[in-house]
């Protein structure tokens, strides 16, 4: 007997005793399934120590992540040096300075790499938060009105998108940095692009960022909500809504809306790791944040320019990055299999 069928004879004999039973609700019962997901389980905690690394960075950082101490450059503690053979210290004829105040090492200027790994921390996960909001917010937005009107709207909003589509989404996200960074470096005081150009600054660079990987982010959501939303629209209880005399927008946003959720919600939580890499290429190429603010990406860039001699300077902050996209994969993956309708009531 299969466990649908022993759950299905426990309901049917608790109501024939007059018993009530409250079955789970889709999010509850997803919920459940996705605690039984082992590697989904893991991709959350990960993800959720470094939103609290991230957010605690200017406490839990044991130093300044822009402070030089040139005196200290390329430093590594020792508990490292079995892990890369040929960083040999100083004291036994090598070339490395061996100093313990620094837990994961110094980078060529001297600056601590554990500080600047947890300040980073903050850009990968902003990304990874904006990007999705950016896309939900359009996406959702677009989707339903090209789902839901048809004809004419929606062969014009599915153009558009299509026309989109037309450009490589990184090449375009390059495109769109670089005019901003080159539009908005001498503004004028009192425009709109010196107010711009300010509040970049203001954010380490991390405005024109958000920008680019926000006007480039909700053309799948938009596809993905038209096409779930065609195939709503002609439910029953759409029509049960209508018949009642439900405004559009009431039909859209309290009907459709909630159960397309899921899809929409898998398919945002698998595209993040897509925008933090995006956002780690821009700063290996030098679009990204600016200097001295750290992300993972730039940190990359700079180690690998002395790979060979530290490899612990782009090795550490890789991992760091690799880790954040292979948790929100994994958590991705869990979310599907649990948001999925055919596997309710399916241990």
């Amino acid at each position: 007997m299969t466990a649908v069928q022993q759950t299905s004879q426990r309901k049917v004999a608790t109501i024939s005793d007059g018993t009530y039973v409250k079955g789970d609700s889709l999010w509850l019962d997803a919920w459940k399934r996705l605690r039984r997901n082992r590697l989904a389980l893991i991709g959350l905690i990960i993800i959720t120590f470094n939103v609290f690394i991230a957010i605690f960075a200017p406490v839990l950082a044991p130093k300044d992540f822009s402070t030089q101490v040139l005196a200290d450059n390329n430093a590594a503690p020792r508990w490292i040096l079995p892990l890369f053979p040929n960083l040999v210290p100083k004291d036994e004829g090598g070339y490395v300075t061996i100093d313990d105040n620094y837990a994961l090492g110094a980078d060529t200027l001297g600056r601590d790499i554990l500080s600047r790994i947890m300040y980073g921390a903050q850009v990968s996960l902003f990304i990874a938060f904006i990007g999705p909001l950016t896309s939900l917010i359009v996406g959702v937005i677009v989707g339903l009105a090209a789902g839901y009107a048809g004809g004419r709207v929606d062969n014009l909003l599915m153009r558009f998108v299509d026309l989109m589509y037309a450009f490589p989404t990184l090449l375009f996200i390059i495109l769109l940095m670089t005019f901003f960074r080159t539009s908005f470096s001498n503004p004028e005081p009192g425009t709109l692009q010196y107010t711009l150009g300010q509040l970049d600054s203001a954010t380490g660079g991390m405005m024109f960022i958000f920008i680019g990987i926000g006007l480039t982010s909700w053309m799948g959501m938009a596809r993905l909500v038209r096409g779930q939303v065609l195939s709503a629209r002609e439910k029953e209880y759409v029509e049960a809504a209508r018949s009642i005399g439900s405004t559009t927008p009431s039909i859209l946003f309290q009907h459709i809306l909630p159960n397309i959720l899921g899809p929409v919600i898998v398919s945002e939580t698998l595209s993040i790791p897509a925008y933090i890499s995006f956002e780690a290429f821009l700063s290996f190429i030098g679009l990204g944040v600016n200097p001295p603010r750290p992300s993972w990406g730039m940190m990359i860039a700079e180690g690998s320019r002395t790979i060979s001699s530290y490899p612990f300077q782009a090795l550490f902050p890789a991992v760091a990055l690799a880790m954040v996209m292979f948790a929100f994969n994994f958590l991705g993956d869990g979310l599907r299999d649990a948001l999925d309708p055919r596997m309710r009531g399916i241990d």
